[in-house]
């Protein structure tokens, strides 16, 4: 009897210690995860116009992904990935302001031609003196 309850006690810490290894490997993965994502959100930010549209937010995005990246390294990845979605929300903010400004530009540029059209059409349409 005592030996089936050492075996089974046995079993039981194998166990917990294969949970704990599988939750461990689960949120260094999703710090990672969320780092990769944290980059990809930065890069294409910055293609999109985000460091001249919203360089606060930009810079804002870097350094919270540089801490992210220090927590992961230190295996602190709650933190990390944490700091990581922090990241990825001021890198899509740079983003969004960036396309708000293309549109307001392009909006503007489009009311001047307007402008420009409805003068030439009131010139066309006076009479000849």
């Amino acid at each position: 009897m005592n030996r089936s309850f050492s075996d089974l006690a046995r079993v039981s810490i194998a166990a917990l210690a294969i949970a704990f290894a599988a939750a461990a490997q689960a949120n260094d993965q999703a710090a990672d995860d969320q780092i990769a994502v944290a980059k990809a959100a930065i890069s294409h930010a910055e293609q999109s116009g985000g460091p001249e549209a919203a360089p606060v937010e930009m810079a804002a995005a870097r350094d919270k992904l540089a801490l992210a990246e220090k927590a992961n390294a230190k295996h602190d990845y709650k933190p990390a990935a944490n700091w990581a979605a922090r990241a990825n929300i001021d890198a899509q903010v740079a983003e969004a302001t960036a396309t708000q400004v293309r549109s307001s530009k392009a909006a503007a540029e489009f009311e001047a031609s307007l402008q420009t059209l409805r003068q030439e059409a009131n010139r066309a349409a006076q009479p000849a003196q």
